[in-house]
């Protein structure tokens, strides 16, 4: 069965303005539309197509001669995850579990912000921020590209999109900005919150 472009959680507009319509309509609509077309043109007619998207992601990522499917299976869930890592009027302090989960782990909220943030800033060229839950303990991780905590036996908690094509219409080469507006403004705690359930 063909991979389809899983719908955004919310409207286009609703996260503006710390991130316009106009982004989603090429971030969406074109970069994640693109990962699917390319996943589903690649596994066609072979034993990958009638894998979930995490078994695909598990499979090529051992395998360096599937670079091409690994990065296009791996950027369709990191889009998803990452969509879902946002709401409008989100962001700020953490609620629930996951509060006391950062003050145990990185001793502060504020101490959680300014590494987290350090982590995407300091991301050389594109890729991904990650806080993770590894062997029982939160970390904080950055990944080039495509790759994905799942890859290194890590459960995602949530994660901001550092390429550029995440930011460059509304933030231009501020990519500090954009990391800022997303923790004070667009962070999901509540699906931050169902991962740890589920990690």
């Amino acid at each position: 069965m063909a991979f389809e472009l899983p719908p955004l959680p919310y409207a286009a507009n609703a996260l503006e303005p710390h991130m316009s319509a106009n982004t989603f309509s090429f971030h969406h609509a074109k970069h994640h539309n693109a990962y699917v077309t390319n996943l589903n043109n690649l596994v066609k007619d072979t034993p990958m197509s009638q894998m979930s998207l995490e078994e695909i992601i598990l499979e090529s990522a051992k395998d360096p001669a599937k670079g091409g499917v690994f990065n296009n299976a791996a950027q369709i869930w990191n889009h998803t995850f990452f969509w879902n890592c946002m709401k409008p009027q989100g962001g700020g302090q953490p609620t629930g579990d996951i509060a006391a989960k950062i003050d145990e782990a990185f001793g502060s909220y504020d101490a959680f912000k300014e590494q987290f943030k350090a982590a995407a800033v300091g991301q050389f060229g594109a890729g991904w921020a990650w806080l993770v839950v590894e062997d029982g303990a939160l970390k904080i991780t950055k990944t080039l590209n495509a790759d994905l905590p799942m890859a290194h036996g890590q459960t995602a908690l949530l994660t901001v999109d550092v390429w550029e094509h995440a930011y460059y219409l509304d933030y231009q080469n501020r990519r500090p900005d954009f990391v800022q507006s997303f923790l004070d403004n667009l962070v999901n705690w509540d699906f931050v919150n169902q991962n740890l359930a589920r990690a």
